[in-house]
């Protein structure tokens, strides 16, 4: 079958604007979107440039829009689209297009690291490990699945709007749930501190689009949910 793409161009060297370029494309119906890609810049155009590594979901490198929604390029199959469909290919938003499809990752990746995500001890290390119970582990499984490919951060309305553009957005906040929850953490104090203001946990108003979007199905909503609800009942002193 013959895949038609409509992909968003832009190389800020030499094009005074963005535009739109369109390819075809043949293609099988169990063919990834990222397959397409490859296929459109080995044999049509090897100027395209986006980013890709592992091709399964795992790297997260692939982030981009497809028909409008933040998704994995590598998770989207040709099936899933209508064979006479113009896929409409574009880069993720909130960050600066660096070339094409390939944009400016440094600020997701500043305010991922701004909430200290790793673990935070103040006891002295033990012989081996820190040990933790499977019941322990469970309340925060769902976190750590979290690949950082950025679709929530990019598919936020907070995020999108210039006035809010200091929210440190839904990955960090899933990532200090993970160590909030964590039993085997001592630092829930220097975390709270963080997040709790107008760009970190509140700044969330609970849209939902970054469940929605979340390519490893992680309950985004939820977590930042739960996150808040630690903020409260620390200023409570029922930690």
């Amino acid at each position: 079958m013959i895949m038609k793409f409509k992909i968003f161009r832009y190389d800020p060297d030499k094009d005074v604007e963005p535009y739109y370029q369109s390819y075809e494309v043949e293609a099988s119906p169990k063919d990834r979107i990222l397959d397409c890609l490859n296929r459109i810049r080995a044999e049509n155009d090897p100027t395209l440039s986006f980013r890709m590594s592992c091709g399964h979901g795992v790297c997260g490198s692939d982030g981009m829009r497809i028909n409008g929604t933040s998704a994995l390029a590598c998770q989207k199959l040709v099936k899933d689209f209508k064979e006479d469909e113009e896929v409409l290919i574009e880069p993720l938003q909130v960050f600066r297009v660096i070339k094409d499809l390939v944009v400016d990752m440094d600020p997701f990746f500043e305010r991922y690291y701004s909430v200290k995500p790793y673990l935070i001890t103040t006891t002295p290390a033990p012989d081996k490990e820190r040990l933790q119970s499977i019941e322990e582990h469970k309340m925060f499984e769902g976190a750590i699945r979290c690949i950082l490919c950025a679709c929530c951060t990019a598919s936020c309305p907070v995020n999108l709007d210039k006035a809010t553009e200091a929210y440190i957005g839904p990955a960090a906040l899933v990532r200090s749930f993970r160590y909030l929850f964590d039993s085997r953490d001592e630092g829930s104090k220097e975390r709270i501190a963080l997040l709790d203001n107008k760009d970190g946990a509140w700044g969330c108003q609970t849209k939902w689009m970054c469940t929605k979007v979340c390519p490893k199905e992680i309950p985004v909503t939820k977590e930042i949910f739960e996150v808040k609800k630690r903020i409260l009942k620390s200023k409570k002193g029922r930690m």
